[in-house]
């Protein structure tokens, strides 16, 4: 019986429907351009599933706060030129380095994943092609 209280639990959390404050239209508009801003470069970060509705996602980028994701949510953070650390919490903590080179984009997919009493987080540098189809199919969150 605490086997299926259990389940259950994990199942409502990954199932349910979670908020974050939402990004301007025309930024989200000036993002979903995918254009680099002069002498910088950016990344996106991305959650297109809907599993783990329920779980906001922290994310910083060099140790710094700049927003959280929910389902069919992204982030855009242009950033200096450099290497640079993606950060996701979760029930856990996964990291992704990036080198950026002035005019390019980046691309990271926020994977959600079952885990023990709460969503966990995987994140995966992804291609160009991919990450473009993932922004596209979702919506701006703030970002700071």
């Amino acid at each position: 019986m605490k086997k299926l209280i259990t389940i259950a639990a994990i199942t409502v959390n990954l199932v349910g429907c979670a908020s974050v404050n939402m990004g301007d239209s025309k930024q989200e508009a000036t993002a979903k351009t995918f254009t680099v801003p002069k002498g910088a470069a950016a990344v996106y970060i991305y959650r297109n599933e809907s599993m783990g509705a329920s779980v906001k996602m922290d994310v910083e980028v060099d140790g710094k706060p700049i927003g959280q994701t929910a389902a069919n949510t992204f982030l855009y953070k242009a950033v200096a030129p450099g290497k640079h650390t993606i950060t996701s919490k979760a029930e856990n903590t996964d990291t992704v380095e990036i080198d950026a080179k002035p005019g390019t984009l980046h691309y990271v997919w926020q994977e959600v994943k079952v885990g023990v009493l709460y969503a966990r987080t995987k994140l995966h540098l992804v291609d160009e092609a991919q990450g473009k189809k993932g922004v596209t199919e979702t919506k701006l969150a703030e970002t700071k």
